[in-house]
Protein backbone atom coordinates (compact mmCIF):
# COMPACT_ATOMS: atom_id res chain seq x y z
CA UNK A 1 0.00 0.00 0.00
CA UNK A 2 3.13 2.19 0.58
CA UNK A 3 4.02 2.12 -2.95
CA UNK A 4 0.24 2.98 -3.96
CA UNK A 5 0.06 5.98 -1.66
CA UNK A 6 3.94 7.72 -2.82
CA UNK A 7 2.28 6.70 -6.75
CA UNK A 8 -0.76 8.80 -5.92
CA UNK A 9 1.47 11.54 -4.28
CA UNK A 10 3.32 12.04 -7.26
CA UNK A 11 0.32 11.97 -9.43
CA UNK A 12 -1.39 14.57 -7.30
CA UNK A 13 1.99 16.82 -7.54
CA UNK A 14 1.59 16.35 -11.34
CA UNK A 15 -1.60 17.46 -11.74
CA UNK A 16 -1.27 20.18 -9.74
CA UNK A 17 1.98 21.36 -11.45
CA UNK A 18 -0.34 21.26 -14.43
CA UNK A 19 -3.30 23.24 -12.82
CA UNK A 20 -1.13 26.45 -12.58
CA UNK A 21 0.81 26.68 -15.71
CA UNK A 22 -2.98 27.24 -16.52
CA UNK A 23 -4.42 29.11 -13.28
CA UNK A 24 -1.39 31.21 -13.80
CA UNK A 25 -0.86 31.68 -17.83
CA UNK A 26 -4.22 31.20 -19.08
CA UNK A 27 -8.01 33.21 -19.20
CA UNK A 28 -9.82 30.35 -17.48
CA UNK A 29 -12.61 29.29 -20.00
CA UNK A 30 -15.61 27.80 -18.12
CA UNK A 31 -17.89 25.07 -19.65
CA UNK A 32 -21.53 24.19 -16.72
CA UNK A 33 -21.46 20.67 -16.95
CA UNK A 34 -25.56 19.42 -16.72
CA UNK A 35 -25.38 19.47 -12.86
CA UNK A 36 -24.40 22.58 -13.23
CA UNK A 37 -21.11 22.82 -12.07
CA UNK A 38 -18.31 24.42 -13.38
CA UNK A 39 -15.51 23.10 -15.50
CA UNK A 40 -12.05 24.14 -16.92
CA UNK A 41 -9.75 22.71 -19.13
CA UNK A 42 -7.43 22.49 -15.97
CA UNK A 43 -10.14 19.97 -14.54
CA UNK A 44 -9.27 17.59 -17.68
CA UNK A 45 -6.12 18.31 -18.11
CA UNK A 46 -5.48 17.04 -14.07
CA UNK A 47 -8.11 14.34 -14.30
CA UNK A 48 -6.32 12.84 -18.11
CA UNK A 49 -2.50 12.81 -16.08
CA UNK A 50 -3.91 11.25 -12.49
CA UNK A 51 -5.44 8.26 -15.25
CA UNK A 52 -2.40 8.11 -16.95
CA UNK A 53 -0.57 7.30 -12.82
CA UNK A 54 -3.40 5.21 -11.77
CA UNK A 55 -4.63 3.16 -14.43
CA UNK A 56 -1.99 0.83 -14.97
CA UNK A 57 -2.42 -0.27 -10.83
CA UNK A 58 -5.43 -1.78 -12.36
CA UNK A 59 -7.38 -0.48 -9.58
CA UNK A 60 -11.07 1.01 -10.93
CA UNK A 61 -11.43 4.76 -10.48
CA UNK A 62 -13.81 6.71 -9.53
CA UNK A 63 -13.55 10.35 -10.65
CA UNK A 64 -15.54 13.56 -11.17
CA UNK A 65 -14.26 14.28 -14.76
CA UNK A 66 -14.64 10.00 -15.60
CA UNK A 67 -18.03 8.31 -17.10
CA UNK A 68 -19.20 6.82 -14.00
CA UNK A 69 -18.82 2.81 -14.41
CA UNK A 70 -23.03 1.56 -13.15
CA UNK A 71 -23.47 0.33 -9.78
CA UNK A 72 -23.91 -3.33 -11.01
CA UNK A 73 -20.24 -3.47 -12.21
CA UNK A 74 -18.93 -1.02 -9.00
CA UNK A 75 -20.49 -3.44 -6.36
CA UNK A 76 -17.89 -5.78 -7.16
CA UNK A 77 -15.05 -3.82 -6.22
CA UNK A 78 -13.25 -4.39 -3.41
CA UNK A 79 -10.83 -1.94 -4.09
CA UNK A 80 -11.07 1.82 -6.07
CA UNK A 81 -9.60 4.97 -6.03
CA UNK A 82 -11.83 7.96 -5.72
CA UNK A 83 -10.12 10.83 -7.28
CA UNK A 84 -11.31 14.64 -7.79
CA UNK A 85 -8.43 16.11 -10.20
CA UNK A 86 -9.41 19.68 -9.52
CA UNK A 87 -11.90 20.16 -6.24
CA UNK A 88 -13.12 23.61 -5.36
CA UNK A 89 -13.55 24.98 -9.09
CA UNK A 90 -15.47 28.02 -8.40
CA UNK A 91 -12.36 28.67 -5.75
CA UNK A 92 -9.81 27.77 -8.74
CA UNK A 93 -12.26 30.46 -11.02
CA UNK A 94 -12.13 33.52 -8.42
CA UNK A 95 -8.42 32.92 -8.01
CA UNK A 96 -8.50 32.65 -4.31
CA UNK A 97 -6.01 29.83 -4.26
CA UNK A 98 -8.18 27.78 -2.25
CA UNK A 99 -8.46 24.34 -4.49
CA UNK A 100 -7.43 20.99 -4.46
CA UNK A 101 -6.09 17.91 -5.78
CA UNK A 102 -7.47 15.13 -4.23
CA UNK A 103 -6.82 11.32 -4.58
CA UNK A 104 -7.97 8.28 -2.34
CA UNK A 105 -7.62 4.25 -2.22
CA UNK A 106 -11.06 3.05 -0.64
CA UNK A 107 -10.98 -0.74 0.40
CA UNK A 108 -14.74 -1.96 1.07
CA UNK A 109 -16.43 1.45 1.34
CA UNK A 110 -13.49 2.56 3.79
CA UNK A 111 -11.01 4.97 2.74
CA UNK A 112 -7.63 4.10 3.56
CA UNK A 113 -5.23 6.50 2.45
CA UNK A 114 -5.60 10.19 0.98
CA UNK A 115 -3.62 12.68 -0.78
CA UNK A 116 -4.69 16.46 -0.94
CA UNK A 117 -2.48 18.46 -2.48
CA UNK A 118 -2.62 22.28 -2.65
CA UNK A 119 -0.84 23.26 -5.95
CA UNK A 120 -0.42 27.15 -4.71
CA UNK A 121 0.75 26.92 -1.84
CA UNK A 122 2.35 23.66 -2.56
CA UNK A 123 0.98 21.88 0.63
CA UNK A 124 0.90 18.48 0.36
CA UNK A 125 -1.15 16.70 3.15
CA UNK A 126 -0.86 12.77 3.10
CA UNK A 127 -2.30 10.06 5.67
CA UNK A 128 -2.29 6.28 5.94
CA UNK A 129 -5.20 4.99 8.19
CA UNK A 130 -3.90 1.73 9.07
CA UNK A 131 -1.07 2.79 10.42
CA UNK A 132 -2.47 5.52 12.04
CA UNK A 133 -0.37 8.45 10.89
CA UNK A 134 -1.00 12.10 8.70
CA UNK A 135 1.40 14.16 7.33
CA UNK A 136 1.86 18.01 6.10
CA UNK A 137 4.88 18.71 3.86
CA UNK A 138 5.69 21.40 1.71
CA UNK A 139 6.93 21.14 -1.64
CA UNK A 140 9.40 23.44 -3.08
CA UNK A 141 9.49 25.39 -6.12
CA UNK A 142 9.18 23.05 -9.15
CA UNK A 143 6.40 20.85 -6.58
CA UNK A 144 8.97 17.91 -6.00
CA UNK A 145 9.76 17.19 -2.27
CA UNK A 146 13.13 18.42 -1.24
CA UNK A 147 13.03 16.49 1.48
CA UNK A 148 12.02 13.03 2.44
CA UNK A 149 7.95 12.29 2.59
CA UNK A 150 6.95 10.75 5.90
CA UNK A 151 9.17 12.86 8.02
CA UNK A 152 8.19 13.09 11.77
CA UNK A 153 8.17 16.61 12.14
CA UNK A 154 5.49 16.72 9.42
CA UNK A 155 3.27 14.83 11.60
CA UNK A 156 0.16 16.86 11.83
CA UNK A 157 -2.96 16.41 15.18
CA UNK A 158 -5.99 17.43 15.51
CA UNK A 159 -6.67 19.69 18.34
CA UNK A 160 -7.47 18.98 22.52
CA UNK A 161 -10.76 19.80 23.64
CA UNK A 162 -11.74 23.41 23.49
CA UNK A 163 -11.67 25.05 26.15
CA UNK A 164 -12.93 29.19 25.46
CA UNK A 165 -13.01 28.72 21.75
CA UNK A 166 -14.72 26.48 19.40
CA UNK A 167 -13.73 26.63 15.85
CA UNK A 168 -15.83 25.68 13.25
CA UNK A 169 -14.84 25.10 9.51
CA UNK A 170 -16.94 26.83 7.08
CA UNK A 171 -17.26 26.71 3.47
CA UNK A 172 -16.61 29.72 1.36
CA UNK A 173 -19.68 28.91 -0.83
CA UNK A 174 -22.47 26.74 1.24
CA UNK A 175 -22.72 28.33 4.72
CA UNK A 176 -26.61 27.93 4.98
CA UNK A 177 -29.48 28.21 7.18
CA UNK A 178 -28.68 24.64 8.88
CA UNK A 179 -25.08 25.18 9.29
CA UNK A 180 -25.82 28.39 11.48
CA UNK A 181 -28.26 26.63 13.44
CA UNK A 182 -25.62 23.75 14.74
CA UNK A 183 -23.44 26.79 15.00
CA UNK A 184 -25.91 28.41 17.26
CA UNK A 185 -26.25 25.71 19.23
CA UNK A 186 -22.46 25.45 19.49
CA UNK A 187 -22.43 28.97 21.08
CA UNK A 188 -24.97 27.94 23.71
CA UNK A 189 -22.62 25.04 25.01
CA UNK A 190 -19.10 26.96 24.15
CA UNK A 191 -19.65 30.38 24.39
CA UNK A 192 -17.17 31.98 21.63
CA UNK A 193 -17.42 30.25 18.37
CA UNK A 194 -15.48 31.28 15.64
CA UNK A 195 -16.11 30.22 12.25
CA UNK A 196 -12.88 29.40 9.92
CA UNK A 197 -13.78 29.76 6.15
CA UNK A 198 -12.00 27.62 3.69
CA UNK A 199 -12.93 26.42 0.34
CA UNK A 200 -12.34 22.43 -1.30
CA UNK A 201 -11.02 19.71 0.80
CA UNK A 202 -8.93 22.24 2.74
CA UNK A 203 -11.61 21.61 5.43
CA UNK A 204 -10.72 18.39 6.47
CA UNK A 205 -6.97 19.10 6.05
CA UNK A 206 -7.80 22.30 8.75
CA UNK A 207 -9.09 19.99 11.56
CA UNK A 208 -6.62 17.00 10.93
CA UNK A 209 -4.22 19.38 11.77
CA UNK A 210 -5.57 20.75 15.02
CA UNK A 211 -6.84 24.41 13.32
CA UNK A 212 -10.24 23.68 13.58
CA UNK A 213 -12.46 21.44 15.62
CA UNK A 214 -15.28 20.37 13.79
CA UNK A 215 -16.31 20.58 10.30
CA UNK A 216 -20.22 20.64 9.73
CA UNK A 217 -21.79 19.82 6.27
CA UNK A 218 -24.69 20.47 6.01
CA UNK A 219 -25.12 20.57 1.45
CA UNK A 220 -24.23 18.41 -0.96
CA UNK A 221 -21.31 16.39 -2.00
CA UNK A 222 -19.82 14.13 -3.47
CA UNK A 223 -17.75 11.05 -2.85
CA UNK A 224 -14.62 12.54 -4.79
CA UNK A 225 -14.79 15.54 -2.55
CA UNK A 226 -14.81 14.24 0.51
CA UNK A 227 -12.47 10.29 0.32
CA UNK A 228 -8.96 11.98 0.72
CA UNK A 229 -10.20 14.29 3.44
CA UNK A 230 -11.42 11.90 5.51
CA UNK A 231 -8.51 9.26 4.77
CA UNK A 232 -6.71 12.42 6.30
CA UNK A 233 -8.88 12.92 8.80
CA UNK A 234 -9.09 9.15 9.92
CA UNK A 235 -5.58 8.82 9.86
CA UNK A 236 -5.47 11.02 13.05
CA UNK A 237 -8.09 9.64 15.11
CA UNK A 238 -11.47 11.84 14.18
CA UNK A 239 -14.56 10.34 12.48
CA UNK A 240 -16.47 11.42 9.51
CA UNK A 241 -19.99 10.68 11.12
CA UNK A 242 -23.73 10.92 8.87
CA UNK A 243 -25.41 13.79 10.44
CA UNK A 244 -27.64 12.70 13.58
CA UNK A 245 -25.63 9.40 13.80
CA UNK A 246 -22.48 7.85 14.44
CA UNK A 247 -22.37 5.87 11.33
CA UNK A 248 -19.05 6.84 9.13
CA UNK A 249 -19.45 8.09 5.69
CA UNK A 250 -18.65 5.40 3.11
CA UNK A 251 -17.82 5.25 -0.25
CA UNK A 252 -18.26 3.68 -3.79
CA UNK A 253 -22.21 3.68 -2.80
CA UNK A 254 -24.89 3.00 -5.21
CA UNK A 255 -25.83 6.37 -5.10
CA UNK A 256 -22.51 9.06 -5.16
CA UNK A 257 -23.72 11.66 -3.44
CA UNK A 258 -22.96 12.22 0.00
CA UNK A 259 -25.75 12.22 2.91
CA UNK A 260 -24.70 15.29 5.37
CA UNK A 261 -22.35 14.85 7.75
CA UNK A 262 -19.91 15.85 10.77
CA UNK A 263 -16.31 15.87 10.92
CA UNK A 264 -14.61 15.98 14.20
CA UNK A 265 -13.82 13.62 17.39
Amino acid sequence: MKEHLKLSIAAALQAGSEILKIYEHSEIQVEIKSDQSPLTIADKAANDLINSFLLPTKIPIISEENKQTEYSVRKEWDRCWIVDPLDGTKEFIKKNGEFTVNIALCESGRPIFGVVYVPVTRELYYGDVNLGKAYKTKLNAVHNTDIALFAKKDEILPSGKPKNLYRVVGSRSHMNEDTMEFIGELKKEYGTVEIVSKGSSLKFCLVAEGLADIYPRFAPTMEWDTAAGQAICNAVGLKVTLKGSRDELTYNKENLLNPFFLVGK
